[in-house]
C-alpha cells in the first residue's frame, strides 16, 4: 500500500538555549506536516487518539524521526497528570505510567506528548544528563518539573546550578481558565501562588449594547458581571525551575499559545467543541560522545 504523503511542510520548534549544547537532541512538534486527516489536511498527530488510525499515526511519527534526524528508540509514556518520573537504562519491557523521564544513556529519545499541557525539557550540560517532564496544571500542583530537578541530582549528581531548561508550547495565561478549586490547590502548595492567577470580567455583548436592561438598585446602579479566573502554569513551572536552583537566565520559555494558535497547534480546550484533537511531542536525547 502506498504511503500517504504530507500535504504542508512538517514543522518543528526548538530552544536557542538548549540548542547551545552540541550533544542534546530536542524539538517541540507542531501540528503542521502530517498524513493524518481526521484533524485537518496534513495533520501531524504523534498521539494514539481514538479519532487517527495506528498506522497514521506511526507514519507521522516516522516524518517526526526523520525530519529530527534520528533513528532512536522513542520511548513514551502512559500520562496520568502525575509526579511520577522514571530513570530509563534502555528500551523498557513494558510501558511506563507517568508524567516524566530522566536518563543519562546516549541514543534514546524521551518523549512527552501535550495538547495544551507544558513539555519541559531539562538538560545538564556538566553531566550530560537530559530529562522532559508533562506538566498540566495537577502535575504542576505535585511539583513534578521541581521534582525532576531532584530526580536528576538524586541519580547522577547533578547541579542545578548547570542545568538549562525549556518550557515549550502550551496553553498561556491568556486561555487558560480554571476553576477556584484549581487556585485552591495551588494556594495550599505555593506561597507565591496568588500571583499565578488573574481575574477578568465576563464579557457580555448584550449588556453592554443595552446596559439600561440591567439597571439595579444596587450602588453603582448596575449588577456585577461574573469574574473568570486564569492561570499562569508557564510562571507557575518557571518558579519551580527557580525554587529548584536552576538558574533564571538558564531557562526559556516559549509564548506560543496553544489555545490561541490552533493553526499551528493541536489545543484540547480551543478544538474539545469540534470532537477533540491530536497530540504534539516533545522529545530530548543525548548524542553518543565522539
Amino acid at each position: 500500500m502506498k504511503q500517504a504523503s504530507p500535504i504542508t511542510k512538517l514543522q518543528l520548534l526548538s530552544s536557542a538555549k538548549l540548542g547551545r549544547l552540541p550533544w542534546v537532541v530536542h524539538a517541540f512538534s507542531t501540528r503542521r506536516g502530517g498524513v493524518s486527516r481526521v484533524y485537518g489536511g496534513g495533520a501531524l498527530n504523534l498521539g494514539f487518539t481514538k479519532l487517527d488510525s495506528r498506522a497514521t499515526v506511526e507514519r507521522n511519527r516516522e516524518l517526526f524521526l526523520q525530519k529530527l534526524g534520528v533513528a532512536w528508540p522513542l520511548l513514551t509514556l502512559r500520562q496520568v497528570h502525575s509526579d511520577l518520573i522514571h530513570r530509563v537504562e534502555g528500551v523498557p519491557e513494558r510501558p511506563l505510567v507517568g508524567d516524566g523521564l530522566i536518563t543519562d544513556v546516549p541514543r534514546l529519545l524521551l518523549a512527552v506528548q501535550t495538547a495544551d499541557c507544558l513539555p519541559v525539557i531539562v538538560a545538564d550540560k556538566k553531566r550530560r544528563v537530559v530529562g522532559i517532564f508533562h506538566a498540566g496544571w495537577r502535575g504542576t500542583v505535585k511539583r513534578i518539573v521541581e521534582k525532576g530537578v531532584g530526580e536528576m541530582r538524586r541519580w547522577f549528581g547533578s547541579d542545578p546550578r548547570n542545568m538549562v531548561a525549556a518550557i515549550g508550547p502550551g496553553v498561556r495565561r491568556c486561555c487558560y481558565q480554571v476553576g477556584p478549586e484549581v487556585r485552591h490547590s495551588f494556594e495550599s502548595q505555593f506561597a507565591y501562588a496568588g500571583g499565578l492567577f488573574h481575574e477578568m470580567k465576563q464579557s457580555d455583548p448584550v449588556r453592554e449594547k443595552y446596559p439600561l436592561l440591567f439597571l439595579t438598585a444596587r450602588a453603582p446602579g448596575h449588577s456585577d458581571l461574573p469574574m473568570r479566573l486564569f492561570l499562569d502554569l508557564a510562571e507557575a513551572n518557571r518558579r519551580q525551575l527557580l525554587d529548584a536552583g536552576v538558574p533564571a537566565r538558564n531557562i526559556e520559555s516559549s509564548a506560543l499559545c496553544t489555545a490561541c494558535h490552533t493553526e499551528l497547534f493541536f489545543s484540547f480546550r480551543a478544538e474539545k467543541a469540534a470532537g477533540g484533537t491530536g497530540r504534539q511531542m516533545a522529545v530530548t536525547g543525548i548524542r553518543q560522545q565522539e
